[in-house]
């Protein structure tokens, strides 16, 4: 008679459970994880908007952890995740963002939990940081590297980042994409009655951005560039959906720029699938990225994509194939892709055929997580601790 298999429990910290790919890709991983063989729990700081969504039982707050920099919660969060971690005695501690990913990692190692992995879905350090707060963050990644037995990268680019600054070595690193419900998309949807919702017409043409209103994703650009093309392109709508700390400022600027029916700021919807379905072309402009998955649902949807090169978005947007993407901050160049495809639907049609061919298969959600269960499996396997 064989055994029943050991079942590995997993905790994830992440600094908390707001909307984006991190967050998203945490809630599914821990609800699709084979109940067979894993046992997963989610610690997070407390507050996140979408809390509600963990399954019952499957979320611990760890009060003292928050997105800020803080050095006394800070300190206190170090304590209480070392605390919750030596309660649980996970088999695998799993963190991911930024701050999660340094104080989980140092509880992690405190507690003695056997093994540590950590998913970059970006960097907290970038490119336009000052020289002082860019190397502390860098410093510190390598210093938690030593800990850590696999970090997971969402991106090529982004490996390549953590290989150039010297953040762990090649041995560690692992390649497993931010994964989407590919299945979901196109989703069906009344594309007429779907633009009445927001205001808009038939006859319109559509430019949709999904994020979180922060600097990161830079959505001044956005508004800026729905000012400058506006005129040109009278047809044109500019769609940016998503909350966030800047949208009450954005909507604010476009009233005072007479833009308020030409740009819309929806703030955070959870029908994302159906805006992209009733849209017809996708646009980012996020100055730094890990590999955004809202990128990929629009390629699974059929638009075409003009976004800034950041990080992940060139491992799969491929000039003139399925869209243009000019160099991080460039907005005379983004707006001129941008009106280019406004202004052309013969090349809006080609590049949507383009961006509907675009080999997706391993951004599948499903892949993402059987990926991570044989990963801790070879970790405990290599470790001597798996039956």
């Amino acid at each position: 008679m064989e055994s029943p298999k050991q079942v590995i429990k997993a905790a994830h910290i992440i600094t908390r459970l707001d909307f984006g790919g991190a967050q998203g890709n945490t809630l599914y991983t821990v609800s699709a994880l084979d109940r067979r063989r894993f046992d997963a729990v989610i610690v997070t700081g407390p507050g996140g908007l979408l809390d509600g969504k963990a399954e019952p039982g499957r979320l611990i707050a760890a009060g003292s952890l928050v997105r800020e920099l803080n050095p006394l919660k800070d300190l206190a969060a170090l304590f209480q995740l070392r605390a919750i971690l030596k309660g649980l005695s996970p088999d695998v501690a799993h963190t991911h963002s930024s701050k999660a990913g340094i104080l989980g990692r140092l509880a992690a190692a405190a507690a003695g939990v056997p093994a540590i992995v950590h998913t970059f879905h970006g960097f907290g350090f970038h490119p336009r940081q000052n020289l002082l707060k860019r190397s502390l963050f860098v410093l510190l990644e390598k210093f938690c590297a030593r800990f850590t037995d696999v970090l997971v990268f969402v991106s090529k680019s982004n490996m390549e980042t953590a290989r150039a600054a010297g953040i762990g070595s090649p041995e560690q690193y692992r390649l497993i994409r931010s994964g989407v419900k590919l299945s979901g998309y196109p989703a069906p949807v009344d594309r007429a009655a779907k633009r009445a919702e927001l205001g808009l017409s038939p006859a319109d043409t559509v430019v949709l951005s999904i994020g979180n209103a922060k600097p990161q994703k830079n959505p001044g650009h956005f508004l800026e560039a729905a000012a400058r093309l506006s005129a040109r392109h009278p047809a044109a709508r500019f769609v940016f959906a998503g909350g966030g700390e800047e949208l009450g400022n954005l909507r604010a600027a476009a009233r005072a720029r007479g833009l308020e029916r030409t740009c819309l700021f929806t703030g955070w919807r959870e029908d994302s699938a159906e805006l992209l379905a009733a849209s017809d072309i996708f646009v980012l402009t996020s100055l730094w990225e890990g590999l955004p998955r809202s990128l990929v649902e629009a390629f699974k949807t059929g638009l075409p994509a003009v976004c800034y090169r950041t990080d992940g978005v060139a491992d799969i947007l491929k000039a003139g194939v399925n869209g243009f993407s000019p160099e991080p901050g460039d907005l005379d160049a983004f707006c001129s892709a941008l009106s280019g495809l406004l202004g052309d639907p013969a090349l809006r049609a080609r590049l949507a055929a383009g961006a509907a061919a675009t080999d997706l298969r391993e951004f599948d959600i499903d892949f993402m997580v059987r990926q991570q269960e044989a990963l801790y499996e070879e970790l405990l396997q290599r470790k001597g601790l798996k039956k």
